[in-house]
């Protein structure tokens, strides 16, 4: 085949580069002709805007935002918006491929999409960063839309940033449509179960790979690296399922405990003492790296990318990783990771239990109607665990590795689409 080697995408803290080699990959095992590789593999739209903001001292600064819609074949596009002084196109670039990629493994009607604003939100007022999130809806205006690209929540932005495009898209529009993006606030048609929808995730293929692996939950531990919103809802919930928790982590460093860990008292320990879990009591204190190569049955890594690396890879000794965060495994530890036999829940998979509750807070605003917590979860899980399932058959099938199975059935599923739709 006359492929073209992806170029590598020159940001050393974001395994963008990982992402495109995994993509060819499961592009040859498929055996995916050019025309659809090259469609794939190029973003249908790329948005720049300028965007002059008055800040608070009466001076105007000109920020840069983004808009990347890798695909909309599956349906309009959908991705998160990042405030952070990181962003450049290449990032924005890839992280919207990888939603494809991700609604694609779930099932989603979706193509993928990302968004950002190159900016500092930290050092910026509340009144600046809503001018600055009204000035980046209006110039995208005529790109969001309920049917054409749904933005959320990413780095830097929250529920507040969310409730101020949907208003502004709603002013310019001459009507309310908090259907224009997900992550809302509850009272403007937030979803209930969002704000744990991705450790739930976690926790749901987790369950499901244990199951394969014959491992009992109720004589596991594990070991799980980062502490904020997916690392915490993972660990509460597995350990309401029997698994003990032996080690957490967060950027005060890693706290092991060979009885396991209470879940409830370290997220009300981090939540009292300023978001860290800096001294907390109910651990022993290692050092962070260490939290990875512990002797446990698995490992979430649910901070940061690239902590699986070619320095570690060999010391790993759990029999199964979850992967909450985006990219944790780099891509040359992956053959170090299979050779071990270690199974790998990869991240497009594991962690896409927020795009899924995202997709029901859209199709709730759609349809006028809200639904309880307890059916968010129960159809949500079951979304979670056929797409393992689909994955792990595909994995048989094709004989590679989960994660490459995953990147085989979302590339399948809008190749097929894209045959079916037909180009020009």
């Amino acid at each position: 085949m006359g492929y073209i080697e992806p170029a590598p995408i020159k940001d050393k803290e974001n395994p963008f580069e990982s992402m495109m080699s995994r993509f060819h990959i499961a592009a040859q095992a498929l055996g995916l002709d050019d025309e659809v590789y090259n469609v794939l593999k190029s973003p249908a739209k790329q948005v720049v805007v300028s965007l002059p903001i008055t800040m608070d001292d009466g001076s105007i600064q000109v920020f840069e935002g983004y808009r990347v819609i890798h695909s909309n074949i599956l349906g309009p596009s959908k991705g998160g918006i990042r405030y952070d002084l990181g962003v450049n196109l290449d990032e924005v670039k890839a992280l919207a491929a990888w939603m494809t990629w991700k609604c694609a493994v779930v099932d989603i009607p979706y193509g993928g999409a990302k968004g950002g604003i190159k900016c500092n939100p930290r050092s910026m007022s509340a009144g600046e960063i809503e001018r600055l999130t009204r000035a980046y809806t209006a110039a995208l205006g005529e790109i969001f839309g309920p049917d054409r690209d749904i933005p959320a929540p990413d780095m830097g932005t929250g529920p507040r940033e969310m409730a101020w495009l949907m208003d502004e898209f709603s002013r310019a529009k001459g009507m309310t449509t908090n259907a224009v993006v997900t992550g809302k606030p509850i009272v403007l048609g937030g979803s209930l179960g969002r704000s744990e929808a991705t450790g739930r995730g976690v926790m749901v293929s987790t369950l499901a790979a244990m199951e394969k692996l014959r491992i009992n939950p109720y004589h596991a531990t594990c070991a799980v690296q980062g502490f904020g919103n997916v690392g915490s809802f993972a660990s509460l919930l597995l350990e309401e399922r029997g698994v003990k928790i032996v080690a957490i982590s967060d950027l005060s460093g890693a706290y092991y405990n060979e009885s396991g860990i209470n879940i409830k008292e370290a997220i009300n320990y981090r939540n009292e003492n300023d978001g860290t879990l800096d001294q907390f009591g109910g651990a022993e204190k290692i050092e962070g790296t260490d939290l990875l190569t512990l002797n446990a049955d698995v490992l979430v890594p649910a901070a940061t990318e690239d902590v699986i690396n070619m320095t570690n890879s060999d010391k790993i000794k759990v029999k199964l990783i979850v992967e909450g965060a985006n990219g944790p495994t780099s891509a040359k530890a992956d053959q170090v990771i299979n050779d071990k036999g270690i199974m790998v829940v990869p991240d497009i998979l594991a962690n896409a239990g927020g795009v899924t509750v995202s997709y029901f807070e859209w199709v709730q605003n759609r349809l006028g109607y809200k639904w309880t917590g307890e059916r968010v979860n129960r159809r949500s899980d079951r979304i979670m665990k056929d797409a393992f399932d689909n994955v792990y058959k595909i994995s048989k099938e094709y004989n590679v590795s989960m994660r490459i199975a995953a990147y085989i059935v979302a590339i399948d599923k809008v190749a097929k689409t894209y045959k079916w739709r037909g180009g020009y």
